[in-house]
């Protein structure tokens, strides 16, 4: 990550997060509308309270993002959890089409090319940090069986 794309998440952020719990429901929504075989994945899951977990963890990567090495470990752990979830490696794309739609639409102009190209190359390396831990796990960790 650049440093001008570390500044673009940040001040982003600062315009998506008062609305971040509006955010996190056009999120979910646009989860499963691009990706209904996600949905089963959330049949027992408290979704205000999922809700409220994916914006601590977008909070805490927008402090992390300067010093990821910081925040990877953490990232790593829950790739790894999140192969008991039954997370596959192709849900990872679609969650960051719903986290880039999302926060296309919660930025609206301020969304830019910029934007959009900082904020992808955030959630590649995430992603990408998420799926390789996964693949440490017993039995769950080829790459069409990793969850996010």
């Amino acid at each position: 990550m650049t440093p001008k794309q570390i500044e673009i998440i940040r001040e982003t952020w600062q315009r998506v997060a008062p609305i971040g719990e509006a955010a996190t429901e056009l999120f979910y929504s646009r989860l499963f509308e691009i990706d209904p075989s996600v949905r089963p994945l959330f049949e027992s899951v408290d979704l205000p309270l999922q809700r409220r977990k994916l914006l601590q963890a977008l909070n805490g990567v927008v402090d992390g993002i300067e010093n990821l090495e910081t925040i990877v470990p953490t990232i790593r752990e829950m790739g790894r959890r999140h192969v008991g979830y039954g997370v596959t490696a192709a849900h990872y794309d679609s969650v960051g089409g719903a986290l880039l739609w999302t926060l296309e639409k919660g930025l609206g102009e301020a969304w830019t090319e910029e934007a959009a190209e900082a904020w992808s190359s955030a959630y590649a390396l995430l992603a990408t940090a998420m799926i390789d831990a996964a693949r440490d796990v017993p039995d769950g960790g080829g790459t069409d069986k990793i969850v996010a």
